[in-house]
C-alpha cells in the first residue's frame, strides 16, 4: 500500500469519527427533546382525561334529561343503559328493568330489524329508521331510530346507542294529510262546479272536467295547466250573450281583487251560470285567484216556475174559499186572510192575539189541535178534520191542513194552516179514494218503468265493459302500466254502476205486491246462502236452534238473510271472527238474529243505516241500499227490525216475522 493510499485512508476514518461524534450530540438532543415532550404530553394527557371525565359527566346528564328516548344496548340487544324518555316509551317500571329490545319488535317488523341491525353494524350507524314495536304494555307504536355502534379501546364494536322517537301520532296525522289531499283532489275533480285556479300572473294552476265541459274545452283539465287565461277569456267570451260584460265582469274582478259571489252570466246556448271570484292571499300576499262557475239554469228555471205555481196556487186557494191562518207556538193567531174571516165570521181584528183552538174550536177537538200543533214543533205536517163553532155559534166541519212555519235560522216559530170547510162538500171524501186508487196505478207504472229503465241501463253498461274489454285485449302488449290501470278503474266503475242499478230495482221491487204464503224451509235456505257467500277461513257461520219452516216469499227471505250474513261478514274486523243466525217462538211471530263480533255502529246510526243510499263507509262494493230492502221486506211480512250494538264489540241485528197457523 503505498503513502498516499494511507493518507486518504486515514482522511477518511477522521472524518467518519468527526460524523460519529455529531450524531451522537444530535442525538442526545433530540433525546432531550422527546424527554420534554414526553413530560408535556403526560401533563395533557392527565388534563385531557379530566376533561373527558367532566364532558361524559355532563353528557350523561344530558342523555338522562333529553326529551327523546335514550337507549344503549349490548351485540345482543339487552339493554344496557336508557333514560326516563325510554322508559315511557317502551312502558317499562324503571331504568334499571331488565329488557331485550329485539322482544319488543312486531312480528311484521322481525325481518326489516334484522337487516337494519345488519347495517347498524357493518356501517358504523344508522338514520331515519322506522319500525312499528309493541310495548310492555301491548301498545303498538310506530318509531323513529337514530343509532351509533360504541367501539372498545381495541376497536371491536361493544355495544350501539341510540335516540328514539316515537312518531305513531305524526304517522297517523301524515296519512290523514294524504288522504285529505286525495279527497279534496277527488272532490274538485268530480265537483258540479267549474274550478279554474289561477296563479298571480293568470297562469292556469287547476281546472276540471267541469269547467271544461261549460265552456265546451275539448282538451283534458291536465292539459290547461300553465295556459295564460287572458287569451282563453277572449277565445271563450263567443259563447255568452254578452260578451262584453263578460270580459269587463274580469278586468273589474282582478282590479278589485275582492270576493265576488253570485254575478249571473247568460250563455249563448241557452245556459246561465252563477260566477263566484276568490283572492287568494297567503301570508298577506296576493298568491293568485279561484273562479267558480256554476249551472243554475235549472235553478233559475225552477224558481220562475215556482213563481207561477205560487202565483196559480194563490189564486186556487182563493177562488176556492180556503182560509189561511198563521199562529205561533203558543196557538196565538198572528194572521189570517180574507177567506177564513168568510168561513169563522170573525174579523182579523178580533181573531188577532186569541188562541184559536179556544175561540174556534168544539171542546171535545181542542186536545186534537193541540196534538197536533205539538208534531208541528216537531218538524211534521199533518192534516185532520175538525168540529168548529162560529162567531154565530153554527158548528161546521173543516178540513186543516198545518205544516211548521221556520224563521231565517230554521227553528219552528209556529204554524200555518190551510181550512176548507166541508161541510157540504163530503164529496171530497170520495175524490180522495179515487186519489188513492191513482197513485196505486202510478206506483204500479212507477215499478214497471224502474224494471225498464233498469234494463235499458244495464244495456248500454254491459256493451261498454265489452268494449273495453276487447280493446284492453286487442291492445294489451301496447298498452302501459297507467293506462291498463285506467282501463281497469273503468271496469270496475261499470260493475259498480250495474250493482247499482241493480240495488236500485231490487229497492222499488221490496214493496211490490208478492206471494207471502209460499212455505219457506230457512233451515235449507241458510245452507243454500253458504254455498253463495264467500265466507273467509277466518269466520264462522253458525245456526244456533233450529229454523222453521214460515209462510212468506222466499226470494225475499233470502234477501233478507243475505244482506244481514254478508253485512256481518264484510264488516268484521277480528282475527276470529263469527256470524250467528238464531231464533225464538214468540207464540204469534218468530223473533229472529244475526250477531256478530265485528267493528260495531254507533247509537246515533241505528235508525241512519236503514235509509236508502246511507253508508257508513266509502267501500265501493256498498251501494246504501241493502238494509234498506230488507226493512221492507219485513214490513211486508208484518214484523219490524232493530239493531244492539257496541263498538269494538259486534252487533246484533233483530227481526220479528208473524206466524201462520198453516205454516
Amino acid at each position: 500500500m503505498t503513502n498516499d493510499s494511507i493518507e486518504i485512508l486515514q482522511r477518511a476514518l477522521e472524518r467518519e469519527r468527526k460524523a460519529r461524534k455529531e450524531a451522537e450530540r444530535i442525538l442526545e438532543l433530540k433525546s432531550l427533546d422527546l424527554y420534554r415532550l414526553t413530560e408535556e404530553l403526560k401533563i395533557s394527557n392527565a388534563k385531557l382525561e379530566a376533561m373527558v371525565r367532566e364532558k361524559t359527566s355532563q353528557l350523561e346528564g344530558v342523555f338522562e334529561n333529553i326529551v327523546d328516548a335514550y337507549v344503549v344496548m349490548d351485540v345482543n340487544g339487552d339493554v344496557l343503559k336508557m333514560n326516563e324518555a325510554a322508559v315511557q316509551l317502551l312502558e317499562c317500571e324503571s331504568i334499571t328493568d331488565e329488557l331485550n329490545l329485539t322482544s319488543l319488535v312486531h312480528p311484521s317488523e322481525l325481518e326489516h330489524v334484522a337487516q337494519g341491525f345488519k347495517d347498524l353494524y357493518h356501517l358504523g350507524a344508522i338514520t331515519d329508521f322506522h319500525v312499528k314495536i309493541v310495548t310492555l304494555k301491548g301498545n303498538e307504536k310506530l318509531v323513529h331510530i337514530n343509532a351509533s355502534v360504541i367501539h372498545d379501546s381495541k376497536g371491536e364494536v361493544v355495544a350501539a346507542q341510540g335516540i328514539v322517537r316515537d312518531i305513531t301520532k305524526e304517522k297517523e296525522a301524515e296519512e290523514q294529510l294524504i288522504r285529505s289531499e286525495s279527497r279534496l283532489a277527488s272532490l274538485i275533480r268530480n265537483l258540479d262546479s267549474g274550478i279554474l285556479l289561477e296563479s298571480e300572473d293568470r297562469k292556469i294552476v287547476l281546472t276540471n272536467t267541469k269547467f271544461c265541459e261549460l265552456f265546451q274545452i275539448d282538451a283534458p283539465p291536465e292539459a290547461l295547466i300553465g295556459v295564460d287565461c287572458v287569451g282563453a277569456s277572449e277565445t271563450a267570451k263567443h259563447l255568452f250573450k254578452d260578451e262584453k260584460l263578460f270580459i269587463q265582469s274580469i278586468n273589474d274582478q282582478l282590479e278589485e281583487r275582492s270576493t265576488m259571489v253570485g254575478l249571473e252570466l247568460k250563455m249563448k246556448n241557452g245556459k246561465i251560470l252563477e260566477r263566484d271570484f276568490i283572492p287568494i292571499v297567503v301570508d298577506g300576499e296576493y298568491t293568485g285567484h279561484l273562479w267558480a262557475y256554476r249551472d243554475v239554469t235549472l235553478t233559475r228555471r225552477y224558481r220562475e216556475s215556482l213563481e207561477a205555481q205560487r202565483e196559480k196556487y194563490s189564486s186556487i186557494i182563493a177562488n176556492m174559499n180556503l182560509g189561511l191562518l198563521e199562529v205561533n207556538n203558543d196557538d196565538e193567531i198572528l194572521l189570517v186572510n180574507q177567506s177564513f174571516e168568510k168561513m169563522s165570521g170573525y174579523s182579523e181584528k178580533e181573531l188577532l192575539g186569541k188562541k184559536g183552538r179556544k175561540v174556534l174550536l168544539k171542546k171535545s177537538h181542542r186536545d186534537m189541535v193541540e196534538h197536533a200543533n205539538s208534531k208541528r214543533l216537531e218538524g211534521k205536517s199533518n192534516s185532520y178534520e175538525v168540529t168548529a163553532i162560529t162567531k154565530s155559534g153554527e158548528e161546521r166541519q173543516w178540513l186543516i191542513s198545518g205544516a211548521p212555519n221556520y224563521d231565517i235560522n230554521g227553528e219552528v216559530v209556529g204554524s200555518i194552516g190551510i181550512h176548507l170547510d166541508i161541510t157540504d162538500l163530503k164529496e171530497l171524501q170520495r175524490q180522495k179514494e179515487n186519489l188513492l186508487q191513482q197513485l196505486e196505478r202510478r206506483n204500479e207504472q212507477l215499478e214497471e218503468y224502474a224494471h225498464v229503465v233498469s234494463h235499458d241501463l244495464k244495456s248500454p253498461l254491459r256493451s261498454i265493459y265489452a268494449l273495453v274489454n276487447w280493446i284492453k285485449e286487442d291492445n294489451l302488449e301496447n298498452l302501459n302500466a297507467p293506462t291498463l290501470e285506467n282501463i281497469s278503474l273503468i271496469e270496475k266503475t261499470l260493475e259498480r254502476m250495474e250493482k247499482l242499478i241493480s240495488d236500485v230495482l231490487a229497492f222499488s221491487s221490496a214493496t211490490s205486491p208478492a206471494n207471502l204464503k209460499e212455505k219457506v224451509d230457512l233451515s235449507k235456505l241458510i245452507e243454500e246462502i253458504k254455498q253463495v257467500l264467500i265466507i273467509p277461513d277466518h269466520i264462522t257461520l253458525s245456526v244456533e236452534n233450529e229454523l222453521p219452516v214460515i209462510l212468506g216469499n222466499e226470494v225475499q227471505m233470502q234477501q233478507v238473510f243475505q244482506n244481514l250474513i254478508s253485512n256481518a261478514i264484510k264488516y268484521n274486523d277480528k282475527e276470529k271472527g263469527f256470524v250467528e243466525v238464531d231464533v225464538i217462538d214468540k207464540g204469534t211471530e218468530f223473533l229472529f238474529s244475526v250477531r256478530d263480533n265485528g267493528m260495531g255502529i254507533e247509537k246515533k246510526y241505528f235508525d241512519k243505516i236503514f235509509e236508502i243510499f246511507q253508508r257508513l263507509n266509502t267501500q265501493n262494493d256498498s251501494s246504501g241500499i241493502g238494509l234498506s230492502i230488507v226493512k221492507k221486506i219485513i214490513a211486508a211480512h208484518g214484523g219490524s227490525i232493530w239493531l244492539e250494538s257496541k263498538i269494538g264489540e259486534g252487533t246484533t241485528f233483530y227481526f220479528t216475522i208473524k206466524k201462520h197457523t198453516d205454516a
